[in-house]
């Protein structure tokens, strides 16, 4: 009713695997995925029929200002805060696309609880500046906001679900970027030749590819266990999500390295593409959080 296909977790699953693979710099996540979820769970229908068919249709891009410096995108620890004038002041960190983003959502602290808040990224007392990251295919801002008037989008927007959704996306993502990187590194095992034989025919690199394959089947299942989980409602999909976040982060890092390890010299060169998928393991494995903090809510839930 929004002007989208009425589509599912694991159909935006399909879709972050595929961009994975290739190291697509595209604003999917952070505007298709992480701003539409908070804005469904403000459940402000005015809010949503402005806003969603623009960000449906590609024709405006969204973004959600969430997490202080420290990145740890707790659902109730937030980066600014907001008066009862619903003026807003803070700074929020590593926001997805904030200098390309046409819609400004800012997460903000109010007497009442946490609120959703449309921005218009253009205001005076608004500030957006690029972040220097290590991964040149994720674009991330930081956005200072000094008083800055919002429109409030519902009375609450739930950030724990949200979360749920961005890293149950995120991890798909992982699975795609994981999948490639064994996939280049197969054909490039039977395509070297070293001792007069290609190297993928030595056992020792077998075993070793053996392993990836088995984290990027584990990683796989992790992912869509949890896209399914989120789209039955199911009690457990927060602990799903947090296996999937721990699983496919260690996957992606684990065959990014072995990826560079198994191409040789060759491998650690700029003109290679080994050094992106070992750089978007790394800055993955801390977007919505690091893995630690994902395995330690995992933990509280099963005790």
């Amino acid at each position: 009713r929004f002007g989208g296909l009425g589509a599912g977790v694991r159909e935006m699953q399909t879709v972050a695997e595929e961009l994975g693979r290739e190291l697509v710099p595209t604003p999917l996540l952070g505007s298709a995925v992480v701003a539409v979820a908070a804005l469904l769970t403000t459940g402000d229908d005015r809010a949503c029929g402005r806003l969603l068919p623009d960000i449906a249709s590609g024709a405006r891009i969204a973004t959600v200002a969430w997490t202080g410096e420290g990145g740890g995108w707790a659902p109730d620890a937030v980066a600014v805060c907001a008066d009862a004038d619903h003026r807003l002041t803070g700074k929020a960190h590593y926001v997805l696309d904030a200098s390309a983003a046409d819609v400004l959502l800012v997460a903000a602290r109010r007497s009442d609880g946490i609120g959703l808040y449309q921005v218009d990224s253009n205001a005076p007392g608004v500030r957006r500046y690029v972040t220097a990251t290590m991964d040149p295919t994720r674009r991330l801002g930081t956005v200072n906001l000094d008083g800055v008037l919002g429109d409030a989008a519902g009375s609450t927007v739930d950030l724990r679900a949200v979360r749920d959704v961005a890293c149950a996306v995120l991890a798909a993502e992982q699975v795609g970027a994981a999948a490639r990187a064994l996939e280049r590194t197969v054909e490039y095992s039977l395509s070297r030749m070293q001792f007069g034989r290609v190297i993928g025919s030595f056992q020792a690199l077998k075993h070793r590819m053996a392993d990836m394959y088995v984290r990027v089947e584990a990683a796989r299942s992790a992912a869509y266990v949890a896209g399914d989980a989120i789209d039955a409602e199911d009690p457990g999909a927060s602990t799903a999500v947090a296996t999937a976040k721990v699983t496919c982060s260690r996957a992606l890092k684990a065959v990014a390295a072995e990826m560079i390890q198994l191409h040789g010299g060759i491998g650690i060169t700029w003109e290679h593409d080994a050094h992106l998928y070992f750089k978007r393991a790394h800055g993955d494995s801390l977007l919505f959080g690091a893995a630690g903090r994902h395995l330690a809510r995992r933990q509280l839930t099963h005790s």
